[in-house]
């Protein structure tokens, strides 16, 4: 069984449908239209969802995609930081031991807009210091965009650090990440819409032309379940059309 947090709609919906069609038993999480309905941007749901799902699994998850989250165009930067890092964060470990029973995977979902340079630090630091109150704090002191940023950033971070560790990769479970940029989906068509991020976004430069479908970002993370990413831990893997090579051309 493999679990897919934000399974409604968007990058969860595809995942979900990809592997499906591949075979896989798929349990969602979601606010709505899901076996596990929980909001994880809250403790309570968090705690329910991460105990839905083991029951649901019978304590053995051969995988687990944490990719509910909302926008930056979203004005609550409360819930930019509750949802996109603590949502992900938790359901990453409090499923841990049920991907350690069956040696399975789980696969964040970033975004390559932890790699732009607005990404928030206050807020990044936060979150990975595990301190929500702080993380929430310095959110009410950045514009929606910089606390995505910072958020996912952290997420990403969050990934590095505990991949090659003793619980993860010496449990046999391999945890990696995927950096998405634009992608047709409900949160990309609200930002659009909005009067001031709108411009930047289509503003955006895509070497590949773009946005991209979400089913190929779900390709993407299916390669990471899967046994042809067998040796991939800690892995962030960039899905942007090349934006970040090109607004970053030396970093490696």
């Amino acid at each position: 069984m493999i679990a897919v947090t934000g399974s409604a709609s968007g990058i969860g919906a595809a995942v979900r449908a990809l592997l499906e069609a591949g075979g896989a038993r798929v349990v969602g999480v979601d606010v709505h239209d899901a076996e596990v309905r929980a909001d994880l941007a809250t403790p309570p749901g968090r705690a329910a969802a991460v105990d839905a799902v083991a029951r649901a699994a019978d304590g053995r998850l051969d995988g687990l995609v944490a990719c509910a989250g909302v926008g930056p165009h979203v004005a609550d930067g409360s819930l930019l930081v509750r949802l996109n890092y603590f949502g992900a964060t938790a359901l990453l470990d409090g499923l841990r031991p049920c991907l350690a029973a069956a040696r399975g995977a789980a696969v964040a979902v970033s975004s390559n807009a932890a790699l732009l340079p607005n990404a928030d630090a206050a807020v990044a630091a936060a979150c990975l210091d595990g301190d929500e109150a702080r993380a929430v704090a310095a959110a009410a002191d950045a514009i929606g965009p910089s606390v995505y940023g910072g958020a996912k950033r952290a997420l990403a971070g969050w990934v590095r650090r505990h991949a090659p560790s003793a619980a993860w990769a010496g449990a046999g479970v391999r945890l990696n990440a995927v950096a998405p940029g634009a992608v047709r989906t409900p949160l990309l068509e609200a930002g659009l819409a909005d009067p001031v991020l709108g411009p930047a976004i289509r503003g955006f430069p895509i070497p590949l032309g773009g946005p991209a479908a979400p089913e190929v970002v779900a390709a993407a993370i299916a390669f990471l379940l899967g046994p042809a990413a067998a040796f991939c831990a800690g892995t962030v893997l960039v899905v942007d059309g090349g934006t970040d090579a090109l607004l970053r051309p030396d970093a490696v």
